[in-house]
């Protein structure tokens, strides 16, 4: 028997957009982006609690990004052979372990491991959802599909941290991680319940590392992938001082909801039409940053300037991840895991290296650089969609 007709086999597509299934999913995105940011709310309890600095504590967030980067690609390349529902459970699970280690742990060193590990079942869940997700539905609904099942990204940054941040005040850090792994042990019951099992890749069908990034459209969107994150995060890592200008740096909350909401709408909005126009999209959402960056240098001093260009960069970046993982699972056909374990590398890259390149500005010419930096990657994003590098219209 085939793959294609294995697959029919253990997925029916009974339904148009299996949404059980794919909440599931964006549910486990929940849970891995709320794990890997709370410490970042939580810094001054937890350093009381292990005993250690602010400074250290903010290492686990350090340590869990370096976990994402180094087993991404190994471990789904390792793994490509596994059935998806199991080996998914497994990445799953791993946050139920990992997160009851943070909640009982009274040793730093114990918990930097926890967090390390908890990086590495992030990379690989998200090197699987997207491929997951694309094959509960039928080819015209695969935009849909990922763009719902990554839903639990921007849900978690602009309602899940804040919340989680509030939990641990009035309950502690350690209840709080406690009630994420009870919360991670309902998912995988749900996760049973409702995901369909697919075949890992054949043998005979699996292609080296350097074949699928030679595959066309591959490389392109990989660097529009890297410049545009490396973009978001020099300001979205800085968003704090970047404030200051204007006079608001009391209001980050209210800005950062600005942000949420916003690219939730645009979620909303890509998951309509991202099966119908993928690359219209992904231009428009190049061009509504660069156009969000251009007003922030030249008015950052002004209030109501700094709300519509977090706005506008909220409705560019919200479908962002939704947009790239469908053009690159597109591109890759059968190697879609793999190719999204690289876009998952290089998506961290793109974290750190904003985090990098944007400390090194603030301390030699100040926020008013962020912006133009900004433009100057978008537009080297935009370079590599001149031609033909997104499927779709």
């Amino acid at each position: 028997m085939n793959d294609n007709a294995s697959l029919a086999v253990t997925a029916p597509l009974r339904d148009p957009l299996p949404l059980a299934g794919l909440l599931a999913l964006a549910s486990a995105g929940f849970i891995t982006i709320l794990t890997e940011a709370m410490p970042a709310g939580l810094l001054p309890q937890m350093s009381e609690g292990l005993g250690v600095s602010q400074a250290l504590v903010g290492q686990l967030v350090t340590l869990y990004a370096l976990g994402s980067l180094l087993a991404a690609i190994p471990l789904t390349l390792l793994t490509r052979g596994w059935r998806r529902r199991p080996l998914l459970l497994i990445a799953i699970g791993g946050f139920a372990l990992v997160n009851s280690v943070t909640a009982f742990s009274s040793h730093y060193g114990v918990t930097l491991v926890a967090r390390f590990f908890a990086g590495v079942f992030a990379g690989l869940l998200w090197a699987l959802l997207a491929g997951y997700a694309s094959r509960m539905v039928a080819p015209h609904l695969q935009g849909r599909a990922i763009a719902l099942a990554m839903l639990g990204a921007p849900l978690a940054l602009s309602l899940g941290v804040p919340a989680g941040t509030l939990l641990g005040t009035l309950v502690g850090w350690r209840t709080s991680f406690a009630i994420m792994t009870g919360l991670t042990l309902l998912l995988l019951i749900w996760a049973r319940w409702q995901l369909p099992d697919f075949a890992g890749e054949a043998p005979s069908k699996r292609l080296g590392l350097n074949r699928v990034l030679a595959l066309p459209g591959i490389r392109p969107v990989l660097w529009v992938t890297f410049t545009y994150v490396l973009a978001h995060n020099i300001l979205y890592t800085y968003i704090a001082p970047l404030l200051v200008p204007a006079g608001i740096g009391s209001e980050i909350d209210q800005v950062l909801l600005v942000f949420g909401l916003m690219a939730l709408v645009s979620i909303w909005l890509v998951g309509m039409w991202i099966d119908q126009h993928l690359r219209l999209l992904t231009l428009i959402s190049c061009a509504m940053f660069a156009a969000a960056a251009l007003l922030l240098g030249l008015c950052i001093s002004s209030t109501i300037c700094i709300y519509i260009s977090v706005a506008a960069w909220g409705l560019a970046f919200g479908g962002l991840p939704a947009l790239l993982q469908t053009a690159l699972a597109k591109s890759a056909g059968n190697s879609a895991d793999a190719a999204q374990s690289m876009l998952v590398t290089v998506w961290n890259l793109g974290i750190a290296g904003g985090g990098l390149a944007g400390g090194l500005m603030l301390q030699h010419w100040g926020v008013e650089a962020f912006a133009w930096a900004v433009l100057a990657l978008i537009a080297l994003a935009l370079g590599a969609m001149t031609g033909k590098t997104l499927s779709g219209r």
